[in-house]
């Protein structure tokens, strides 16, 4: 199965993983997940790890999916708590 996502009428290849955080995040648009509920439902962590794997990944997805990495629209951070997937027309 492929997972891609259509940006600027172009096909986006994700990973898995990307994809999986993607839908993730986008199927309750406006809900602040926290790290570790994103491992817990991405990777099926039952116990906290080490949070930075869903940082890694988020960036990752960032630089495939949105226009300005360093300003995104679809996958925003809340500081301090966690993610949550941008609301809007962008």
């Amino acid at each position: 199965m492929e997972h891609k996502v259509i940006k600027n009428k172009k096909e986006i290849p994700l990973t898995r993983l990307e994809f999986d955080l993607l839908v993730a995040l986008a199927k309750e648009p406006g809900r602040v997940f926290t790290r570790e509920a994103l491992l817990s439902e991405v990777w099926g962590y039952q116990h906290a790890a080490d949070t930075r794997l869903v940082n890694v990944h988020v960036q990752r997805l960032r630089s495939k999916i949105e226009v300005d990495a360093d300003d995104p629209k679809h996958v925003l951070t809340v500081r301090g708590v966690g993610y949550k997937a941008g609301v809007g027309k962008n």
